[in-house]
């Protein structure tokens, strides 16, 4: 689907295409919001990454130049500035290009990089938001993040520093605030430094961790544990898919599995 632009001062056509970075969610495509199927029904380009899955492919236009752009630690991977580098390219032809990252958009995905390249270029942009892992993960576990009297703040952060490590700039007092959940990307890799560093600060080795892999996806495992023991439980698991970590009393799966008894007792009792 070709956009031709609009017309010059002097008389010509100067192609101008346009930017559009869409979230496509944490993989589940029903999951995709009405506006990302539609920039991708109507993108000339797609650059997407290595985590979207085929089901959210499956809405791009079939005239559409697919792209892979994806990243992965330790894999092959094409950098970022060849993406904002690609993705500028194709806009100045006069195509509309979707960036389509997993996840969303603003949500530790670089945004802000291909954001300032697109000004720089004078290319028109717009992001499309997309559900989030931690939202995504939360759904699967129908645990909810907050709740009352337990966890009164929501925290997300990257455990994955650029070389690998975990970042050494953490703010581990606030992370290891036991008032508080945390969802922490891409750390399964700096698992047992973060864990350490978390209990050094006081979080006590009780606290309920969960980390989910490939959530709300056909092939989504939910691994339970303890702060105390969850390094030991991923070291004897291989992950293949993205993982999130969530740590916090508002993962006690008690509470849950409490509420669903009740329920059932009262149908039980009601009939």
């Amino acid at each position: 689907m070709a956009h031709t632009g609009s017309t010059d001062v002097s008389g010509g056509c100067a192609p101008r295409g346009a930017l559009v970075l869409v979230g496509a969610g944490p993989g589940d495509p029903d999951l995709l919001t009405l506006k990302a199927v539609k920039a991708l029904a109507s993108a000339d380009v797609v650059l997407y990454d290595d985590l979207v899955s085929d089901g959210v492919l499956a809405f791009v236009s079939a005239e559409a130049e697919r792209i892979h752009v994806g990243k992965r630690g330790g894999r092959p991977s094409a950098r970022q500035s060849e993406i904002c580098d690609l993705a500028i390219a194709h806009a100045l032809q006069g195509k509309r290009v979707v960036r389509l990252k997993g996840g969303d958009p603003m949500v530790f995905g670089r945004a802000d990089e291909e954001l300032q390249a697109a000004e720089a270029a004078g290319v028109p942009v717009e992001v499309v938001s997309g559900i989030t892992a931690a939202f995504g993960a939360a759904a699967s576990l129908q645990l909810s993040l907050t709740k009352r009297g337990v966890s009164r703040r929501l925290q997300f952060v990257t455990a994955h520093a650029r070389d690998g490590a975990l970042p050494d700039d953490l703010d581990f007092r606030a992370l290891a605030d036991s008032s508080a959940t945390t969802c922490v990307y891409m750390g399964v890799k700096t698992l047992p430094p973060l864990v350490q560093a978390l209990r050094e600060h006081g979080l006590a080795s009780q606290t309920p961790v969960v980390i989910v892999e490939n959530a709300t996806c056909a092939d989504e495992r939910i691994v339970r544990g303890t702060l105390g023991e969850i390094v030991a439980q991923a070291a004897s698991i291989r992950f293949d898919g993205p993982c999130l970590i969530i740590i916090g009393e508002a993962m006690r799966v008690r509470a849950a599995s409490a509420v669903a008894s009740g329920l059932a007792a009262g149908l039980l009792a009601a009939e």
